[in-house]
C-alpha cells in the first residue's frame, strides 16, 4: 500500500511556472506507475500525465504536451510535475495517483491510490 501527498500548488500568473511534488510513503514506490490528474469544480477529473515505474516512459494529455513534464525520483519516493507556460485554463486541483502496474494509464479508475490534491490557480 502507498500513501500520496501532493504539494506545490499556489497562485501564479499566466505564462509562469510551477513544480508540483507528490511524496509517497512505503518502500516499494518503485513498483508503482504514477499519474497526475486535475479537476475543476463541477467538472470531470481529467488526465494530465503519467509515468512508468522506472520513469522510462511518459505520456501526456494533448492540452499540456510541450508545456508540462512529469518525472520521478525513486530514491526520494517522489514524482514531480513541472508546469511551464501556464494558462488560466490550467487552474484546477491537481491530484497524483498510483497503480501497481508496468503500463501507462490515462483512466482514473485504473489507479487505486490517490492523494488529497493541491490547488493551482493561474491568473490572467
Amino acid at each position: 500500500q502507498v500513501q500520496l501527498v501532493e504539494s506545490g500548488g499556489r497562485l501564479v500568473q499566466a505564462g509562469g511556472s510551477l513544480r508540483l511534488s507528490c511524496a509517497a510513503s512505503g518502500r516499494t514506490f518503485s513498483s508503482y506507475g504514477v499519474g497526475w490528474f486535475r479537476q475543476v469544480l463541477g467538472r470531470e477529473r481529467e488526465f494530465v500525465a503519467a509515468i512508468t515505474q522506472s520513469g522510462g516512459s511518459t505520456y501526456y494529455a494533448d492540452s499540456v504536451k510541450g508545456r508540462f513534464t512529469i518525472s520521478r525520483d525513486n530514491t526520494e519516493n517522489s514524482v514531480f510535475l513541472q508546469m511551464n507556460y501556464l494558462k488560466p485554463e490550467d487552474t484546477a486541483v491537481y491530484y497524483c495517483a498510483a497503480r501497481q502496474a508496468k503500463t501507462l494509464a490515462t483512466t482514473q479508475g485504473l489507479y487505486g491510490y490517490w492523494g488529497q490534491g493541491t490547488q493551482v490557480t493561474v491568473s490572467s
